[in-house]
């Protein structure tokens, strides 16, 4: 065609519309969605250099998209971090069990050690090979990553543990290399607890996102500009309509992620379920049917993704091949083995006697008062699990075995978990401060809002994996309600009971630090508990007592694990498989 052609707009349609006559609704609305991101990309970048300011938290309700995408490109990171690290450590604890001994207790102290603890840490490392302000950056990424890890890591080390033995006989009978039994068998039965665990990775992101950008370590001030730092700024001016601002904008990510990113991800794991017959009403999503619809993102994933993909893949085959085909290891001396342990013990012991040294520098009454303090947050640590535990368990199987109830629920349940307690903490306190208790009540509320969405997360996704066909098998055998309950529903979500109270005690003790020491209004609120001692001393900079509180908190994490919860784990690995 000429130019003069195209000036006709007769001929100019005619040579569109073949153009256009593959697209769909669902393009359009592709196509709208990908102008609107593009759009507010191009102005929050002219927006940047007005409300860009070093080491202050404005806070006008201007800054907030920016500071939103601040945050959010920052639990990104954290949460693409998290992922990876679930994955590696997961498969290597659920599959060797030398190394099953070392990096569970491993994942126990991880777990256990506060947020604020890793703070020191993360900042020394960084900034002695970074320039400052990343050096911050980094270590704020990290702080949400501890956040948001340990949760994925044990929800992917349950799925590995728990396969059913059927379908682990098969693909070692057909000799599955690594990758290929990793991606049509491991991956697929881990889906929906993956998912459901990713959900409550962004809430605990959320949870501690104010900690993670706004910190004290000594006499120095950390600022980084995000939705946290404005909240927690919000709070200690005690400007309560700057906190509804905030709030408000949060709620407003989380109902996008949501849409757009959650429930797409739910209906798609709804392939993923172990069931002959299928559910009478699916889990659906809008914005999914919208993509399997456009022709636009079909094209993209053939002629673009899918080649990508398949290079990958068959790259993956290669070098994970299939059992038998690696060399045998050397069997001569491994002496280097030996001169590597004996190097490790000796390094070990240097960094044990330093320790030691460091911790000789606290009285003997701060280790009475640690004890004490220990105690005092244990007794909260158990009230608000026994808490969670008593509403979640009949909730979360009530969503989970109920799609039609769990459309209108699950959205819910998503925005609530996500809007961070520490946010809403210093206004409801001054509610609990009028009650009895005061603190101490209010510091249990603050760890069951920190808890409890670990436990109903994990149960909702244990719940709906149960398969339909052993549901309509119970109302076909007519199974009363209990024992419905007590030979189905209850042994399928017990692995996913023990996985969400791992987590969820270890973000109780984590919820004693902002619970146990609030600063409001400009004025310091504490009560007796380890989590107020390590508040204080990372706000203090007395590292030798923030070392001993973080240990003595350690110590009673780990313990409880090992005479508790690993032994909860053992029985689920043993007697509740879904087979």
């Amino acid at each position: 065609m000429t130019d003069r052609d195209f000036n006709h707009p007769i001929r100019l349609f005619r040579f569109v519309q073949p153009l256009l006559r593959p697209l769909s609704g669902a393009d359009f609305v592709v196509l709208a969605l990908m102008g609107v991101g593009l759009w507010a990309g191009v102005r929050l970048g002219q927006a940047v250099p007005e409300i860009l300011q070093a080491n202050e938290i404005s806070l006008a309700p201007g800054v907030l998209p920016y500071y939103a995408v601040l945050s959010c490109g920052r639990m990104l990171a954290a949460y693409l971090l998290s992922l990876g690290f679930s994955l590696v450590y997961g498969t290597l604890a659920a599959k060797h069990r030398l190394a099953e001994k070392i990096l569970l207790p491993l994942l126990d102290v991880l777990q256990s050690v506060p947020i604020l603890s890793f703070l020191p840490v993360a900042l020394l490392s960084f900034s002695a090979f970074l320039p400052l302000p990343v050096a911050v950056e980094l270590a704020a990424i990290f702080l949400i990553f501890t956040s948001q890890a340990w949760n994925l890591t044990f929800a992917w080390y349950q799925s590995l543990r728990t396969l059913p033995r059927d379908l682990e006989e098969a693909s070692t009978v057909f000799r599955f290399p690594a990758w290929l039994r990793f991606k049509s068998l491991e991956l697929p039965f881990a889906a929906i607890s993956l998912i459901w665990n990713s959900m409550m990775s962004w809430a605990g992101g959320w949870f501690f996102l104010m900690a993670a950008e706004m910190f004290s370590a000594g006499q120095r001030d950390f600022r980084l500009p995000g939705l946290g730092s404005y909240l927690q700024e919000a709070a200690n001016q005690g400007s309560i309509p700057s906190l509804v601002w905030g709030l408000a904008t949060m709620v407003g990510i989380i109902v996008l992620l949501d849409q757009l990113v959650w429930r797409p991800l739910l209906a798609w794991s709804e392939k993923f379920k172990l069931q002959l017959v299928e559910s009478e009403y699916p889990l659906t999503s809008w914005f999914y049917d919208v993509l399997r619809g456009s022709f636009l993102v079909r094209a993209l994933w053939q002629k673009t993704l899918l080649p990508v993909f398949a290079w990958l893949d068959q790259r993956l085959l290669t070098w994970f091949g299939p059992p038998g085909v690696r060399p045998a290891p050397e069997t001569g001396r491994s002496w280097w083995r030996y001169l590597a342990a004996v190097v490790g013990v000796l390094l070990l012991g240097v960094g044990l006697w330093e320790v030691g040294r460091f911790l000789g520098r606290i009285p003997p009454g701060q280790w009475l008062a640690l004890l004490e303090g220990l105690g005092a947050t244990l007794v909260r640590v158990v009230a608000a699990l026994v808490l969670a535990m008593a509403w979640t368990v009949p909730l979360g199987v009530l969503i989970g075995t109920n799609p039609r109830l769990a459309a209108v629920l699950q959205p819910l349940v998503q925005v609530v978990a996500s809007i961070p307690a520490t946010a809403l903490f210093p206004v409801v306190l001054l509610f609990f401060l009028e009650l009895p208790g005061g603190l101490n009540v209010a510091a249990i509320f603050l760890m069951l809002l920190g808890t409890q969405w670990y436990l109903l997360f994990n149960i909702i996704a244990g719940a709906s994996a149960i398969p339909r066909d052993l549901h309509y098998t119970s109302i076909l055998l007519r199974q009363s309600r209990w024992d419905r309950w007590r030979t189905l529903i209850l042994p399928a979500i017990f692995p996913y009971v023990i996985t969400g109270g791992i987590t969820a005690g270890g973000g109780a003790w984590n919820a004693s630090i902002v619970g146990e020491y609030v600063h409001f209004g400009g004025q310091s609120l504490t009560t007796t508990g380890i989590g107020a001692i390590i508040a204080q001393a990372t706000a203090e900079g007395d590292y030798p007592l923030l070392l001993a509180a973080t240990l003595v908190m350690i110590l009673a994490v780990v313990s409880l694990n090992r005479l508790l919860w690993r032994r909860l784990y053992r029985l689920a690995e043993e007697r509740y498989r879904l087979e």
